[in-house]
């Protein structure tokens, strides 16, 4: 059973994953939340009445600025530590069951045949054997998401949350799916396995396949929590939400700003909602993809925006934050941003820890680097469930001590100069690192990144307004660099090896398996000429090894390779540690290679174009200043 979940990341990694998402628009001067939750109260003949919802953690896909006032914190002097939640331990997958649900990550006999697809057809019966206590919960996608698909179940499951469904939107994911015992339907999309690409024909085309389901579930009456799949959760959500036993709909937002620093809800005339479909809103669900149907060209939170901005307001009461919308009849109430969390107020900001409270869930928003942007996003924040093997690289890992000296980390004002010195110093020092895991043939840990400027979409003073970022920041890798492209297969004739990188918390991540932990060599650089600092494989009691700086190719590979069998080599400081490639032709391709590496930062006020090109060899063009790109000609990556 286990090793068929882990079977289904080997497969799925090798695809591009189909995302479900909503980008965010601007209602209210705030953002509208990407994905939607839907949840059916029971009828007033059953005499009560029961409100949950998922909360839609939404995509910056359009981003404006918050007219608020910039708020400058305390610094950070070290990666702020992950809540208990990322904590995760090897996945080890155990029956999860409700009381009359059947059993998930139970594989189906082996010599038992694959239903026909008739099976899996969208039904009410379908449904009614997933649905616990009125609740089911949703998400859907197609094969090439598929480890994104189970890590959700996993976190689901392992909050002892059995009442899932997951919308097969090829057939592909469904028999996967169903062989690792995980219950699906059949969407009926006969969807691409590829990424289709954000605004294209076929991703608005998915925006109205999920506003058919959600109007074909709603009259089943069941309470209907839909998700998108890169996201996790970290806590169960339902007593929070039944907190609230009045409102229609609970939403999450893309708001950034804090309007609460407790675990109330956010105070709606400062931020934006979702919905819930009461009589109200199926009539809502109604609307909207009748809109949608009779103009392929209306983008499907365009048409939503259009129908709720209806009415806003007022108030339900003074107490519980819950306010009217829509119809003037749908009570609704805005989660707290800083526990159900975005990509920005849970990575970016780390609100949660600054207000002390516990989070419930992230979604990979406000990042780069499309689909390998948000699984490292993940794997950085130690929630993303990966085969052991991941772990455990051929060849071992090198990771390296980050050397920054207090100045630039900490003296003087956050700009945008200050912010490029900060960054091209570790630039330098993860080239160094790359070429040395390049020659050795190991996987290399990329350091934390500082940063003292945040990157966006449009031009800022730094941070966004209001918004509790910290200066400087542990920013994620794909602020900086573009993940996808280091992750990519580079024809090895023209850009040399391929380099494997991880996440830099990768070593402390409790899964990390014990023969690599206990697999280790401290290495720490010394000045050649000086005593005990002399090229040599001989290690101190401690398993420390004295190795000199500017050491060549041939010096690396002498003393290295009797430690082949080492699992960690670990730098004390990478700088000045290797002078470089001794084949000039492989130097080149290495160069090639890194240079495509490193991203743009985004983006200075009052400019346009307002993005400066990081570059990989900044140190080797005297006068080299952060710019925007003066010509048309400039406007490209520095190659």
């Amino acid at each position: 059973m286990v090793e068929g979940w882990r079977n289904g990341f080997r497969e799925a990694t090798n695809s591009k994953p189909l995302f479900v998402t909503i980008y965010a628009t601007v209602i209210i001067g705030v953002l509208v939340s990407s994905f939607y939750v839907f949840s059916a109260i029971y009828s007033p003949t059953n005499g009560s009445s029961s409100f949950l919802s998922f909360p839609p953690l939404s995509t910056a896909g359009r981003i404006h600025r918050l007219p608020q006032d910039n708020a400058t914190l305390e610094l950070p002097v070290a990666p702020p530590p992950p809540p208990p939640q990322q904590a995760l331990p090897p996945p080890v997958l155990e029956e999860a069951q409700g009381k009359s649900l059947g059993k998930i990550w139970v594989s189906p006999p082996r010599d038992k045949k694959m239903p026909p697809l008739e099976t899996f057809k969208l039904t009410k019966e379908l449904f009614g054997e997933r649905v616990k206590d009125n609740v089911i919960i949703v998400t859907f996608g197609n094969y090439a998401f598929m480890d994104f698909i189970l890590t959700w179940v996993k976190h689901l499951t392992d909050l002892d949350l059995s009442n899932i469904l997951v919308g097969a939107m090829d057939t592909k994911l469904l028999e996967a799916l169903y062989w690792k015992g995980v219950p699906v339907f059949d969407m009926g999309s006969h969807m691409s396995t590829v990424d289709v690409g954000w605004g294209s024909p076929t991703f608005h085309k998915m925006g109205r396949e999920k506003v058919l389901l959600i109007d074909s579930v709603l009259p089943y009456g069941y309470e209907l929590l839909m998700c998108d799949t890169d996201m996790v959760w970290l806590k169960n959500p339902m007593p929070y939400l039944a907190r609230y036993p009045d409102a229609d709909v609970l939403t999450s937002s893309d708001q950034v700003v804090p309007t609460v620093i407790d675990d109330s809800l956010d105070i709606w005339q400062q931020g934006i909602f979702h919905w819930r479909p009461t009589e109200s809103a199926k009539k809502l669900a109604k609307e909207w993809k009748e809109i949608l149907l009779a103009d392929d060209k209306v983008w499907d939170q365009n048409g939503f925006n259009e129908i709720v901005r209806r009415q806003l307001g007022p108030s339900v009461d003074g107490d519980s934050g819950l306010f009217y919308a829509y119809d003037g009849n749908l009570k609704v109430g805005i989660l707290p941003a800083s526990i159900f969390c975005s990509g920005h107020t849970y990575f970016v900001q780390a609100m949660y820890q600054q207000l002390r409270l516990e989070p419930y869930a992230v979604h990979t928003t406000f990042q780069y680097a499309g689909t390998e942007g948000k699984r490292h996003r993940l794997r950085e924040g130690m929630v993303f469930y990966d085969p052991p093997e991941y772990y455990d690289s051929p060849g071992g890992f090198i990771a390296f001590k980050p050397s920054i000296p207090k100045s630039l980390l900490l003296d003087g004002k956050h700009t945008i100069e200050s912010h490029f010195i900060l960054v091209n110093h570790q630039i330098k020092q993860i080239r160094s690192a790359l070429a040395i895991a390049s020659l050795l043939n190991r996987t290399l840990v990329m350091p934390p990144i500082w940063c003292r400027l945040d990157r966006l979409w449009f031009g800022h003073p730094g941070t966004l307004q209001g918004s509790m970022t910290q200066q400087p920041f542990i920013c994620p890798l794909d602020h900086v660099f573009e993940v996808n492209i280091m992750l990519k297969e580079l024809p090895e004739e023209e850009f040399g090896p391929g380099i494997g990188i991880r996440e830099y918390s990768l070593l402390d991540n409790p899964a990390l398996p014990k023969q690599v932990k206990e697999s280790w060599l401290d290495v720490q650089l010394c000045q050649e000429g000086k005593e005990g600092c002399e090229p040599s494989n001989n290690t101190s009691p401690s398993q420390v090894l004295k190795f000199p700086k500017r050491s060549n190719e041939d010096t690396f590979k002498a003393i290295f390779s009797s430690f082949e069998n080492v699992k960690v080599i670990k730098f004390s400081s990478i700088e000045d540690a290797f002078i470089g490639f001794s084949d000039k032709e492989r130097e080149e391709r290495f160069r090639r290679r890194v240079k495509r590496y490193v991203g743009i930062w985004c983006c200075e006020e009052n400019k346009t174009p307002g993005h400066i090109y990081y570059d990989m060899y900044w140190d080797e063009k005297p006068g080299w200043k952060p710019v925007p790109p003066q010509t048309p000609e400039e406007d490209h990556p520095h190659l």
